[in-house]
């Protein structure tokens, strides 16, 4: 393949503005993407990085912007992503995006699902195309599963096999990493490397910084909707990268916090188990474990290890076997507003399909389910509940112009710190985390950190799922390594590693396999 530096440029923005009701998204963008290269776009959350990618495959179509859009030279417009998909721009949004009714291979050729031989849909084809697809990404999946069936993470790799099915010649990634463990996150970086090599030509937007380092030939940063700079390779390191994006020098991400005082248990958990359904790995066997009051405890392990189940089994979304005490006493909690009377609140991590309601407000969302403390004889008192919204808004600095701002404009990171705000609102005293930091860029990542660490000082118990090791080590007091729906391994801070999680999770699978054989 000839020099990235030397190649024409594959699309290209020039000039871009967008505004939302008078919000300005985009003031002035500009970027070039070069042929064969992978190029990221950076910038804080709010900077207009989702906003471009959109315009650049046709989300936000013709005349709904100013500005021009390059394909090979040539002006173009975008009617729509089918439009843009034609032509061979191919796009994995940040959010969730999938038919939840229709198999995963259904869901991998929507749109196609003829593969181009007339109307008539040759079922066995399309999932042999479609499982053919999986084993390139490395998703160990059924194509016939139903993606309802299918947690989050799972989800996002359907997405990106569908945008793969067309064998683009531009594909254009928003987090695409955002909800997968080390191994996969990995795993997904070696086929975006094969694909290069291949000659396609990338454009991926991620806040996770070493991601940009291990796989980016140049970035353009964008800051207030306006573009700020574009590095070159030799230029591209993590503190240049946070200097230009924030104007700042980076700081330690995870704040210094004294261990949790020792104390009885506030959460016990024995024996929960929940058999294996809908085809996919979601089982627990015999998982059990405690949580003291200020304790922040870690569940790591590989995608589809139980890590979410548990947290769901605990807040009563799924059904379950065992014996959950909270504060000593037996509690039975079959559903959400069961886990929720006994002190237990969880932030899901797919915000855009389980947690935030767009057709509401900011405010609303926030306070949505929360609404007694403002009602009087069964009417709620809006002045008092504004002035409970804005004092969340302000103590988790969300930027938005009123709570009655419109969640779709805000960005991934306010959206968030909605989320987070909502899930306090009833004070909880055990917190389960599902991916707090899912999509946030390095300060707002930050922040929740701290958020976390000031709920355990205040004697909250928490528990935590982050498929970045790095994270989980550094923010729990003590973390179980989940494998296959069981505790595999479990340690106290300071005695364990990235290492040590992988090297428990691996053996799980060895001894799973042999047993299956």
């Amino acid at each position: 393949m000839a020099d990235v530096a030397l190649t024409a440029p594959a699309i290209e923005a020039r000039h871009v503005a967008k505004d939302f009701s008078g919000v300005k998204a985009l003031r002035d963008a500009n970027l070039v993407v070069r042929r064969g290269e992978t190029h990221a776009l950076l910038g804080q959350n709010g900077a207009g990085k989702s906003t471009l990618i959109k315009i650049l495959n046709g989300v936000y179509g013709a005349n709904s912007y100013s500005g021009t859009i390059l394909l090979d030279g040539k002006p173009v417009q975008f009617a729509s992503p089918s439009d843009a998909r034609r032509q061979g721009v191919a796009y994995v949004p940040q959010e969730i995006e999938v038919l939840p009714q229709l198999s995963v291979a259904e869901n991998i050729f929507a749109g196609q699902t003829s593969l181009g031989e007339g109307r008539v849909v040759r079922q066995r084809r399309l999932e042999s195309k479609a499982g053919q697809i999986l084993r390139e990404i490395g998703l160990d999946i059924d194509p016939v599963a139903k993606v309802a069936h299918l947690n989050a993470a799972q989800r996002h790799l359907v997405m990106i096999a569908r945008a793969l099915s067309t064998r683009p010649q531009v594909l254009m990634l928003d987090e695409p990493t955002a909800s997968l463990s080390s191994t996969e996150v990995d795993r997904l970086l070696e086929l975006l490397a094969r694909l290069k090599r291949g000659g396609a030509t990338l454009l991926y937007i991620t806040h996770r910084l070493a991601e940009v380092l291990a796989i980016c030939d140049r970035a353009t940063i964008l800051k207030d909707g306006v573009t700020e700079c574009v590095l070159d390779r030799g230029e591209i390191t993590q503190e240049a990268l946070i200097q230009q994006m924030s104007g700042k020098k980076s700081v330690a991400l995870f704040p210094d916090r004294a261990a949790a005082a020792a104390g009885p248990p506030l959460l016990e958990v024995e024996r929960l188990s929940m058999p294996r359904r809908f085809g996919v790995n979601r089982a627990l066997h015999d998982v059990s474990f405690s949580v003291q009051p200020g304790q922040i405890l870690g569940l790591a392990g590989l995608l589809g290890s139980g890590r979410t189940e548990i947290l769901s089994a605990l807040y009563g979304l799924l059904p379950c076997t065992g014996e959950i005490r909270v504060a000593g006493q037996p509690v039975a909690i079959h559903t959400p507003a069961q886990a929720r009377t006994t002190g237990i609140a969880m932030l899901t991590e797919d915000r855009k399909q389980k947690g935030l309601l767009f057709n509401l407000p900011a405010g609303h969302n926030i306070t949505i389910g929360n609404l007694r403390p403002f009602a009087r004889h069964g009417v709620v008192d809006r002045n008092l509940e504004n002035r409970a919204v804005l004092e969340q808004m302000r103590s988790l600095h969300v930027k938005a112009h009123s709570p009655m701002s419109s969640v779709a404009h805000l960005s991934g990171g306010n959206q968030q710190k909605l989320l987070f705000a909502r899930v306090l609102f009833s004070k909880p005293r055990i917190l389960l985390l599902d991916e707090p930091t899912k999509g946030v860029d390095a300060q707002t990542r930050h922040e929740i950190y701290r958020l976390i660490i000031d709920l355990a000082s205040t004697g909250v118990a928490l528990i935590v799922v982050c498929s970045e090791l790095e994270e989980v080590l550094a923010l729990a007091d003590r973390c179980l390594v989940i494998s296959h729906g069981q505790v595999v391994d479990q340690f106290d801070r300071g005695d364990g590693s990235e290492e040590r999680v992988l090297r428990a999770s691996a053996r799980t699978q060895v001894a799973r396999s042999l047993e299956t054989s």
